[in-house]
């Protein structure tokens, strides 16, 4: 593989990942089948909104499937859907950043240092 189709794949999968929220779904999803309630109260901070959203998008790109079961009142479960290469990469995105997020702030970029002075 070519670094330009490496780079377009990564593209391909942060576009598919690349909002504040999915990630922390996919990573929720990884330990199997949850309600929207279930994932709501696991993830501190989001909205029922953003849930929504970032399920409704995760869905429409084939990384999350939504069952409703016909019963009253509704019962709809989410699970993360596995076996394409696509989503095992952003399962293994997913963790990386919730793990990296768990063990502090990342250390900066090393490099030459850029130092401003007002004249």
């Amino acid at each position: 593989m070519t670094e330009t189709e490496a780079n377009c794949r990564a593209r391909e999968i942060l576009d598919r990942v690349g909002d504040k929220w999915s990630v922390v779904v996919l990573y929720q999803l990884s330990t199997g089948t949850m309600r929207f309630t279930e994932l709501l109260r696991a993830i501190p901070g989001i909205s029922q909104r953003m849930l929504t959203v970032a399920l409704r998008g995760l869905e429409r790109d084939g990384l999350v499937r939504r069952t409703v079961h016909p019963v009253i009142p509704p019962h709809v479960d989410y699970v993360g859907v596995h076996g394409s290469p696509s989503s095992s990469q952003v399962r293994e995105l997913a963790d990386t950043v919730v793990r990296s997020g768990r063990s502090g702030p990342m250390d900066p970029p090393s490099g030459p240092k850029v130092v401003m002075v007002q004249a």
